[in-house]
């Protein structure tokens, strides 16, 4: 028996339940840049890194509002039917994920897009900086999440 069978597959009905879910929680990088490409963005990107972090490279069209800014003063200009797609350094950081929570918890819809600025570099697409030209990802500006 080999290590991938040591444990058997889940049903196809659970399987169909568990991955289901995931999508309901989670994008990835190259759905995000296909969305705006296509001109279908029914959602607002939101870098949740600190502002320096954000002014050395991000996602194009995103917004920055570091997670802890996210109150209910903060996010009150977004309708209550505005979903949200998060992003943070990487999967290395549990911002996005603090992120996620505050967001919910004031009642708004809310992604992951998984792999945050690590996975966008590794789809080979490039951030824009402060200045809106494009560049890399400094590796020496902390998140500050």
């Amino acid at each position: 028996m080999s290590l991938v069978s040591q444990f058997p597959a889940a049903t196809s009905a659970i399987a169909l339940m568990h991955f289901s879910q995931r999508l309901a929680f989670e994008t990835d990088c190259s759905d995000v840049y296909r969305s705006r490409q296509e001109g279908q963005v029914d959602y607002v990107l939101v870098d949740v890194r600190g502002e320096a972090a954000y002014a050395a490279g991000h996602v194009p069209g995103a917004i920055n509002i570091p997670h802890r800014l996210m109150s209910t003063e903060r996010m009150a200009e977004f309708p209550r039917d505005t979903l949200f797609v998060v992003y943070c350094a990487g999967p290395h950081c549990n911002g996005v994920h603090r992120a996620a929570v505050r967001l919910a918890s004031l009642g708004y819809a809310v992604k992951e897009m998984i792999g945050g600025v690590t996975g966008w570099l590794d789809e080979g697409l490039n951030l824009v900086s402060g200045d809106a030209q494009p560049s890399a990802a400094s590796q020496s500006v902390s998140c500050a999440c």
